[in-house]
């Protein structure tokens, strides 16, 4: 071989051992960004507001909410009481324990006299012989049916919210039907306009099925987005939310006015056995039943969630998923990295000190 042809070929092989260091450099930097990628979330429309946190107190579980809300108010914006129903006649309802323990929570809520307190109406239905309508979707369309009709409500909730000295309101109103969507907007706005004019907010609950896409919701109500029983007693056992479930709702919050609330959920579920047989538990009871499991509870990655089984003294085999402060935690992080500060916990009443701890520290993260 010539001096010529060494001269080529050293060039072919310095040509191909930087070509083979430029393709491996290019594989390590895409590897890099994918592993980002996957961590992010897809941002929203927007940059991320201002961080605030509200949580839920409800009306069968005061005591203990009560004990939590002493623990967690400094760390909250707001606290939404889940307290007002209908009667039979579609009349706004309020239970004996609502107007029992009512100054208890007061009394709890003043550990953050900065926190406003938001009087929250859902469209159940109290019967005077004891059962319950739960999510009535025929109560929403004749409070909505009509222009009198519509305004007698909005008076009717304007005199609650006065006659309890709640700051604001808020409508939790579910399985609205799909004609009533219009009809339900111009509620908003009605109550909205009257509220405003008292110095009160007013928040709108929305369901993941909400079709926020197409919806014309006016601007100035905080709305807010429910990410939480992705798996529950309709379904078979897993997470109340996961990180894809989260990705998808975070991205629809564009589709709505203002800076939107994503909402999540505290304790979890307990299996009997497949589809339909679960049953709530708070993070507490959760706790209390690992203890009968034959393995520590496991932590799930997708979700952030804890999981186990164990068997009930009849021996039949539980599967229970439930969320301690390090999921909450985690869901409030996958929120953020898409954009969205403002987070709402349903709820208060069993929750482990690790949880409130979290709450009570979050206006100082």
């Amino acid at each position: 071989m010539n001096n010529e042809r060494r001269k080529r070929l050293r060039v072919r092989v310095i040509y191909a051992v930087a070509a083979a260091i430029v393709a491996i450099s290019a594989v390590m930097a895409y590897n890099v960004y994918a592993a980002r990628q996957d961590k992010a979330l897809a941002p929203s429309a927007g940059p991320a507001g201002e961080a605030a946190l509200s949580a839920w107190l409800a009306d069968w579980q005061w005591q203990e909410g009560a004990r939590d809300l002493q623990e967690a108010a400094a760390g909250l914006d707001s606290l939404q009481l889940f307290a007002a129903y209908f009667d039979e006649s579609d009349r706004l309802t309020f239970t004996d324990s609502f107007k029992k323990e009512l100054s208890a929570v007061r009394e709890a809520a003043a550990a953050n006299p900065t926190m406003r307190m938001d009087l929250t109406i859902v469209n159940d239905i109290l019967f005077e012989d004891g059962h319950e309508s739960q999510k009535d979707s025929d109560l929403v369309s004749r409070l909505l049916a009509e222009r009198d009709e519509r305004s007698r409500h909005v008076n009717e909730i304007m005199a609650a919210a006065n006659q309890y000295g709640f700051g604001g309101v808020e409508l939790d109103y579910e399985k609205i039907d799909e004609r009533d969507w219009g009809r339900f907007s111009l509620l908003v706005f009605e109550l909205y306009t009257k509220l405003k004019a008292q110095g009160k907010t007013l928040r709108v609950v929305l369901e993941p099925r909400a079709p926020v896409e197409k919806l014309k919701l006016p601007s100035g109500p905080t709305y807010v987005m429910m990410a939480y029983n992705l798996y529950g007693n309709h379904s078979e056992p897993g997470p109340k939310a996961d990180k894809s479930f989260i990705r998808k709702l975070a991205a629809r919050l564009s589709n709505l006015p203002g800076d939107p609330y994503l909402a999540f959920a505290t304790g979890g579920f307990d299996w009997t056995g497949g589809k339909g047989t679960a049953t709530g538990v708070t993070e507490l009871q959760a706790v209390e039943l690992a203890k009968r499991s034959a393995e520590p509870p496991q932590r799930d990655a997708s979700s952030g969630s804890l999981k186990f089984q164990y068997k009930d003294d009849e021996g039949v085999k539980h599967t229970v998923w439930y969320a301690d402060e390090q999921t909450i935690s985690w869901w409030i992080e996958l929120a953020k990295l898409a954009g969205h500060n403002k987070v709402a916990i349903w709820r208060l009443g069993g929750l482990g000190d690790g949880t409130n701890q979290f709450i009570s520290a979050f206006q100082q993260k």
